[in-house]
């Protein structure tokens, strides 16, 4: 986190641990607001993995499992980055900002995935680095989040995964009411406090509960080389294409998609206890063997956590699945915000 802006989030409230802004005080009024109003939130435990250079195009072509072709400078995409055998290293929001190719990922699995991408770059003509500290990135999400970003940027790209760039910063729209922000530091106290005049600050458990929410993974330590990309849906939300060349895995990738039915894929749960990435499920039908596999979790407004979950369809169409353990606490299914290839 840049030092001046964790000082002057500091100033707001803010109680931060590590990288991360855990709350402003009440979480559970922060949860609330994101349930049925308008929040803000710091984005300092995602980390930025930027690369530049003539052949960046190209490289990342290579290597990812979206098409970078046409992430044009004013577009944005979901993408994968897997594995030989297929499994998901990371996933990232991804953009262009002036030369620089964004990929935003967990923060915990930033160095890794930096420095595997950085082995593979060998004679191109491009650089990779940790750009995480070089701009402020703040989420903004709920009923009002259109017109406090208009206010506080200038305007907003006006359809999703599409980006806009402009003198206080690049707005990225990851959904119909909720946009990723890159500010300058320098213009970043000032953007926050237009945005807090119809957004709730809050930490970034209360984001992570949104994006969960609108069923957007996110690949962390306790869950990496576990997936492959249709696993955690991440097809459906646009972030696979099966139309361009080879990358890492792409064989594996193509053959799940390709080649009968996907066992295994992610739901969208609730369960009246605490969850964490990579906790097992279990449900009667498969004997003791674990089931599924907690991918994303956080508090939910009501009580209890939120969970993303890759789980055997199966089990999860005809079971009741539990946490951790065979008696362990039975989680319930939710609807996600889109349709699952049947």
């Amino acid at each position: 986190m840049i030092d001046s802006w964790k000082n002057f989030l500091l100033s707001q409230g803010a109680a931060i641990e590590g990288a991360s802004v855990m709350h402003y005080g009440d979480p559970a009024i922060e949860r609330a607001a994101a349930a049925d109003g308008t929040i803000v939130a710091d984005l300092s435990q995602l980390g930025v993995i930027a690369l530049r250079g003539e052949e960046t195009a190209p490289f990342l072509q290579g290597q990812l499992t979206n098409d970078v072709r046409v992430l044009h400078a004013d577009a944005a995409q979901w993408s994968g980055y897997c594995s030989p055998k297929g499994r998901l290293l990371g996933n990232f929001l991804m953009w262009r900002q002036d030369e620089d190719y964004c990929l935003q990922l967990s923060g915990d699995i930033l160095p890794g995935v930096l420095k595997r991408l950085s082995m593979f770059i060998l004679r191109a003509k491009v650089q990779a680095r940790d750009a995480s500290g070089e701009n402020v990135r703040l989420v903004v999400a709920g009923k009002q989040a259109q017109t406090a970003v208009s206010a506080a940027m200038g305007a907003v790209p006006d359809a999703v995964m599409r980006t806009l760039a402009g003198e206080a910063g690049q707005v990225i729209r990851v959904g119909e009411d909720k946009f990723v922000l890159s500010v300058p530091p320098g213009r970043a106290a000032a953007a926050w406090q237009i945005l807090r005049e119809s957004a709730t600050p809050v930490g970034a458990p209360v984001w992570d509960w949104l994006r969960l929410n609108a069923g957007i993974p996110m690949i962390v330590s306790a869950t990496q080389e576990q997936f492959v990309p249709q696993m955690v849906n991440l097809e459906v939300i646009g972030g696979v294409s099966f139309q361009k060349g080879c990358y890492p895995g792409q064989e594996i990738v193509a053959r799940s998609q390709y080649l009968g039915k996907l066992k295994r894929r992610m739901f969208l749960a609730h369960v009246d206890a605490e969850a964490a990435p990579g906790n097992p499920l279990y449900s009667a039908d498969m004997a003791g063997q674990s089931t599924g596999t907690v991918v994303n979790a956080a508090a939910a407004p009501g009580g209890g956590y939120d969970v993303l979950a890759v789980v055997q369809v199966e089990s999860a169409n005809t079971q009741t699945l539990h946490l951790n353990t065979a008696d362990g606490a039975a989680l319930s299914l939710k609807p996600l915000p889109y349709v699952l290839p049947e």
